[in-house]
């Protein structure tokens, strides 16, 4: 499990599911396994000797822009930290929310106008 402040997960939101698997498991040797343990679309997870590497979400189904990598860093409790960071100036775009084996997550816009990810990871994860 990742500690407090370290990189906990990155992903590829895309629209191009098929072409990024094919091109990054070209590249890199990786497999990718389906995940969807909310119901809430398809993702897919990057795996490298067996192990899960980072993610792939579909935007077909979700409103956004172009292709693009996001970040999540780990963090101790996101509940307390997101009241710390808004009162830092930073704005929440959407109410905290749980991902079953995953952790608790929280997408924030940083003072410096940069979208990011906090998640406090489950211990199941």
């Amino acid at each position: 499990m990742p500690e407090h402040g370290m990189i906990a997960w990155s992903e590829l939101m895309t629209t191009e599911v098929e072409k990024a698997k094919d091109f990054y498991g070209r590249s890199l040797g990786l497999t990718f396994d389906s995940f969807d343990p909310t119901g809430g679309g398809k993702y897919w997870v990057a795996m490298a000797d067996g192990k899960p590497a980072w993610g792939i979400m579909d935007m077909n189904e979700r409103p956004g822009g172009p292709s693009g990598w996001f970040t999540y860093i780990a963090v101790d409790e996101v509940d307390a930290r997101v009241k710390g960071a808004i009162a830092g100036g930073a704005q929440l775009c959407m109410p905290i929310f749980d991902i079953p084996t995953v952790g608790r997550i929280a997408i924030l816009v940083d003072p410096t106008g940069a979208l990011i990810g906090w998640m406090t990871p489950s211990e199941q994860g």
